[in-house]
């Protein structure tokens, strides 16, 4: 089930968020996401999240700001079984357009956002990591 976010969810998201950053990106240091961390989860409750639960336990979220995808993140357990893809036809059912970054390495997510109708617009390095990043767009 896809449900709003609530307060009570946020330290449950920050584990999820740091577990899967730390595993999607072995090209970064792992200091890199935990000096973000604190960071990150005071901005977290500004931005619009969608949970995707089942039996009560939290196992994906997404995270926009206005169109822009700030990431989707599932628990290591439960990754290749379709929550992403949920939590993704989602918010394209709310959105007539929508924009991310994704780094060239994660070639996992690249694929998977190039299945799901994106296209790359654009080729940058993010200054904070010196790793190329990939923009990446869809329309409705």
């Amino acid at each position: 089930m896809i449900r709003d976010f609530k307060k009570q969810d946020l330290d449950r998201i920050m584990d999820l968020w740091l577990d899967t950053n730390i595993s999607a990106h072995s090209f970064i240091d792992n200091g890199y996401w935990e000096s973000n961390y604190d960071t990150v989860k005071t901005m977290m409750p500004n931005a619009t999240i969608y949970l995707y639960e089942e039996n009560d336990i939290i196992q994906g979220f997404v995270g926009l700001m206005d169109n822009y995808i700030a990431g989707i993140f599932v628990s290591r357990q439960v990754q290749s079984s379709g929550i992403g893809k949920k939590l993704l036809d989602y918010v394209k059912d709310k959105k007539a357009t929508l924009s991310l970054n994704v780094y060239q390495e994660n070639s996992r997510a690249v694929s998977f956002y190039l299945r799901e109708s994106f296209a790359i617009s654009n080729e940058q390095i993010d200054e904070n990591t010196g790793k190329i990043e990939l923009s990446m767009n869809w329309v409705k």
